[in-house]
């Protein structure tokens, strides 16, 4: 239900902020004044495209805010919200729409942001605009079968007819799975044995072949590591005038110097532990040099490995653990291909159960829409009738593939359902979304809303041209409709018909003011004597004392229309 609609800069209206109540509300004013921007503001709220050119001259951005309560019947509205995280407080949201001169626009529920296209499937679980071919479910064919199966009382069924259907579904693609994997498996467990066989074989070691590299190296250029060697040899410790021999003869001398100064001892201790170092060092180097020996079969055998590696990392992974990691997917990919428990047999046992329950639930649902649809033709032209259509067919389409040896079921059962109207003598049946007229639309979707009213989760109806070409009657029994939907939904309507403004709960009112210069659109709540003073202007033109007289009248004839502790 909205409870509360704030609007700031939207084409005439600077900014207001009005309350809404539970059941009957009605908006009047004078032709002109600003009904339809206000009507403009909440469609834009609802989703409706926009540009800039909403915006009140001056300013920088238009923005429209609500205040929206839900209720435990709205399961719809709640599991979308419940899916995207979104949470309500005291059972209420708030939902803002802006757009700015600059063309950016931002729309948030519960301060979560949202498309415009999610806004509108949002709304239209909450919201049911009519009159202006805008946020309409009656043109929606697809909505028409919920309309139908809502009356049969039919929503359970068609649900547990959808978790069939779904888990149909679901089994057929899982033996078309089957089946393709049916005729691959051999050649897919052939490549996977071969896979973790060659993978096993190699067993590559984390590093390996960085260190292989290394090793192939220096094989690979061992004449010139050896050149090295020999001079390095010559010049540690081979030869007279070696590193090692000249430490030796440094370290004599030193000593010998040191016994004769004591200066020298502490360079004397330095050139001991230089030789010990140099000393330690060639015996290192000798030890190398002992060990380095050419293999032209190691170098052979290292490159064979390092093919078998390299050709390991092309097929299976950029290392050595990425292709071990490669192996476990594909020894986990065979058992699950050699262990699965499905089969054909009974992927197609299963679905051929789930198509017999299908046909037992489809052909109960149809003969069950068939037999609401009969019900519910008279009802709406009966209605229609009371509402300034005496000569409107409603007709009820309920197409479905029964008989036909192989139906194509949807998820709500074997079912097209389509409503058709003739509004006038004459006139054949067409769909809905053919008719021209805001204000017959508005009426077929009160007589449906009147029909449905206390199966229909949507609690809030705005009606635009209801009232458009009638007057007298039929304008009566408007208002006597709406009034009873009113006792179940919320209804804000625009009219210009005083017949009809006397059986809302709360009226509001709209004017155009000038203030400093520039054109405002005000909205106010009219209690009492403003009520009756708008109620005798919407009959006569003026408040003057036949029209109040007559304005009272009415108004104490339709009490609905009457707050309490108030009086006329």
């Amino acid at each position: 239900m909205l409870e509360e609609l704030s609007v700031r800069n939207f084409a005439l209206i600077d900014a207001l902020s009005l309350t809404f109540e539970t059941g009957f509300n009605v908006l009047t004013g004078e032709t002109g004044a600003g009904k339809s921007i206000l009507v403009g503001s909440l469609s834009f709220l609802l989703g409706a495209k926009a540009d800039q050119g909403i915006i009140r001259t001056g300013a920088s951005e238009a923005q429209v805010s609500a205040v929206v309560s839900l209720s435990k019947r709205q399961q719809e509205a709640l599991a979308w919200l419940n899916v995207r995280g979104i949470s309500l407080e005291d059972d209420r949201l708030i939902i803002r729409r802006t757009i700015k001169i600059s063309g950016r626009s931002a729309i948030s529920i519960q301060q979560t942001p949202v498309s415009r296209g999610e806004l509108m499937e949002f709304m239209a679980l909450l919201f049911d605009l009519h009159g202006q071919h805008t946020h309409e479910s009656l043109l929606k064919k697809e909505t028409h079968r919920k309309y139908l199966d809502r009356f049969a009382g039919l929503d359970e069924e068609t649900a547990a007819f959808n978790r069939v259907f779904l888990e149909r579904e679901a089994k057929r693609k899982a033996l078309d799975r089957f089946v393709s994997l049916a005729r691959d498996r051999k050649m897919r467990l052939e490549m996977l044995h071969y896979a973790v066989e060659e993978i096993a074989q190699g067993n590559p070691k984390p590093g390996e072949i960085q260190e292989l590299e290394r090793e192939a190296r220096r094989l690979g250029d061992f004449e010139k590591l050896a050149g090295f060697v020999q001079h390095l040899g010559a010049f540690l410790c081979d030869e007279e005038r070696s590193i090692l021999s000249l430490s030796r003869k440094i370290r004599a001398a030193m000593e010998s110097a040191a016994v004769i100064d004591g200066r020298l001892a502490p360079m004397a201790q330095r050139m001991e532990d230089w030789y010990y170092e140099t000393e330690d060092l060639a015996e290192v180097f000798r030890g190398y040099r002992d060990t380095l020996t050419y293999d032209p079969g190691r170098l052979e055998a290292i490159e064979e490995r390092l093919a078998l590696l390299y050709r390991l990392k092309k097929k299976y992974g950029h290392d050595e653990a990425a292709i071990q990691e490669y192996r476990i997917k594909a020894e986990a990919e065979i058992e699950a291909l050699t262990g699965s428990e499905a089969s054909e047999e009974t992927l197609t046992a299963r679905i051929s159960m789930l198509d017999a329950e299908l046909a037992s639930r489809a052909q109960r649902l149809s003969a069950q829409r068939i037999a609401a649809a009969h019900d519910l033709e008279p009802r709406i032209r009966a209605i229609l009738t009371c509402l300034g259509m005496p000569y409107a067919r409603f007709s009820v389409s309920v197409i479905s593939d029964e008989g036909v040896k192989a139906p194509r079921y949807h998820p709500w059962g074997m079912d097209e359902v389509e409503f058709f109207i003739a509004p006038n003598r004459g006139e054949p049946l067409k769909e809905l979304s053919r008719i021209a007229s805001g204000g017959e639309l508005s009426r077929i979707m009160l007589a449906i809303k009147t029909v449905l009213s206390d199966a229909d989760p949507l609690e809030t109806l705005v009606f635009d041209e209801i009232d458009t070409g009638i007057g007298g009657e039929v304008a009566l029994s408007v208002g006597e409709y709406l009034a009873r939907v009113g006792a179940h939904k919320q209804i804000l309507c625009v009219t210009h018909l005083a017949s009809i403004a006397v059986r809302a709960y709360n009226h509001l009112k709209v004017e155009k003011k000038n203030e400093s210069g520039r054109t405002v659109t005000e909205v106010m709540v009219l209690r009492a004597d403003e009520r009756r003073k708008e109620i005798a202007r919407m009959l006569a033109g003026d408040a003057g004392p036949v029209a109040l007289a007559h304005a009272d009248a009415l108004l104490v004839k339709y009490r609905n229309g009457v707050k309490d502790g108030e009086t006329y």
